[in-house]
């Protein structure tokens, strides 16, 4: 999850809102990728997730990245919760989960790079201190009571209101892993472009990359169990938004339905103050009951669109949220498959057409199909397999249109990163119908397997 932003003066008017998303716009030559994931950290003789805290923990893994590999540490109230390095960060989920937040970069060959020389020093550092690293959707075998709480205190808070607000927020915030893609646009429209296809095309990206078919030991009935979980977890503040396909959709409607999303906290001076259920609305009138008379700054508002959680959101970038963690091969998969649809123009089009016949009824019903049946998903008639292919051919002629060679121009472009997808496509199977077949076949139910066979 997001760090505190800073920079920026007081909003003294409405439309400094919506001119800060703006603010993001950037020429096609200027657009990047930004590549996040996170995995599970654990004790390899126990299998149990490791602590924050001792000799074979988060913090020493921290430590370890800060001293060999020259990362600077981010501190909270003293503790280390995460690390800076040449525009990438290493932050921690709640329950110990590590992120690295990759730099913005020009090409998928630069992110899988990153990716790769990310996970050698987790392993480097892994390897010294007998802990181990997995990329799942879900925690497969660990009850809630197991995980340990990074001290942070944006997720203390957090921790507290989710269960006046839904059922499975503690479960996301603890037990979940997740790899997304943020991307740039060049203007309101092709902001609006975009973000449609992406929430049209969510589901799709959940069903490619569902990962966690296992809970607490055992199979939970759903190929994505980590979609499954953000569909109870705060209506305020999830789902597909049909609000953005409706006519004249823009920055200042993303704005008003931030606006409505109740508020978590305000950052001041290293604190993170209880604005738990209130309103920026407020906020902006200098009436907040947790800072009675002070007014909002901007890094508070961009603080804000860090608690807006649907399957794809807007800040000055755009993200992709709905894909689960997993293995090497599809954390660099799912930069091609979003820029390959959405950094071409003909693609883009490609894409739109694809997609634009689909009603609001028909996008929510692809996204509960593709969490519990992965691409064997049906929703108003409409196949998640058939709609997976499509998308796909589309995402490789998108990368083949851009052309961007890699390895010192041996490689011509970066359509091989959608190798993964691919076979998915041609084989009907995802990672989470692989991990059935063997927790039924080979493994004889014996989930701690997983460990051993999956882990980076």
């Amino acid at each position: 999850m997001s760090i505190p932003q800073s920079g920026g003066g007081p909003i003294e008017r409405h439309e400094q809102l919506a001119e800060y998303l703006e603010s993001g716009c950037k020429p096609r030559a200027d657009w990047r990728i930004g590549t996040e994931h996170v995995k599970f950290g654990y004790c390899r003789d126990t299998l149990q997730p490791l602590p924050y805290d001792g000799p074979r923990s988060i913090r020493a893994m921290l430590e370890g990245l800060r001293d060999r590999f020259g990362w600077k540490p981010v501190l909270e109230q003293g503790n280390i919760i995460g690390l800076e390095l040449n525009g990438a960060n290493v932050s921690l989920e709640p329950g110990g989960q590590l992120e690295l937040s990759g730099a913005p970069l020009k090409s998928i060959h630069e992110t899988c790079d990153e990716v790769n020389e990310h996970l050698r020093e987790v392993k480097a550092v892994a390897d010294g201190i007998g802990a181990g690293f997995i990329g799942l959707g879900a925690a497969p075998t660990w009850l809630h009571e197991e995980m340990p709480r990074m001290p942070k205190g944006r997720y203390r808070l957090m921790t507290d209101y989710m269960d006046r607000v839904g059922t499975h927020g503690k479960q996301m915030m603890y037990r979940t892993c997740t790899v997304q893609v943020n991307l740039d646009f060049a203007s309101e429209a092709d902001m609006t472009r975009k973000l449609r296809i992406a929430l049209a095309l969510q589901p799709v990206a959940t069903a490619l990359f569902a990962n966690s078919p296992f809970l607490e030991g055992r199979p939970n009935g759903h190929k994505s169990w980590r979609s499954r979980i953000w569909r109870d977890l705060d209506a305020a503040r999830t789902g597909m938004l049909p609000f953005v396909f409706e006519e004249g959709f823009g920055f200042e409607a993303w704005v008003e339905y931030a606006l409505d999303v109740p508020m978590y906290f305000v950052y001041r001076d290293g604190i993170y103050i209880d604005a738990l259920g209130q309103s920026f609305r407020d906020f902006l009138k200098g009436r907040l009951p947790a800072l009675p008379g002070e007014l909002p700054t901007l890094s508070d508002w961009a603080d804000h669109l860090t608690t807006v959680f649907p399957e794809a959101r807007i800040k000055k970038y755009m993200e992709m949220r709905g894909a689960d963690g997993g293995p090497w091969r599809r954390l660099c998969a799912l930069p091609a498959f979003w820029v390959g649809l959405l950094y071409d123009d003909g693609a883009r089009d490609a894409a739109w057409d694809l997609v634009k016949g689909l009603d609001a009824e028909t996008r929510e019903g692809l996204r509960v199909a593709a969490s519990v049946d992965g691409l064997q998903g049906v929703a108003g008639g409409v196949s998640l397999h058939e709609l997976a292919r499509q998308a796909v051919t589309i995402a490789q002629a998108g990368l083949k249109a851009r052309a961007i060679p890699g390895a010192g121009g041996m490689i011509p472009d970066e359509t091989h990163f959608l190798n993964a997808l691919q076979e998915s496509v041609e084989s009907g199977k995802v990672p989470a119908d692989e991990l059935l077949e063997q927790y039924h076949g080979e493994w004889n139910g014996d989930l701690t397997r997983v460990f051993a066979e999956y882990s980076y």
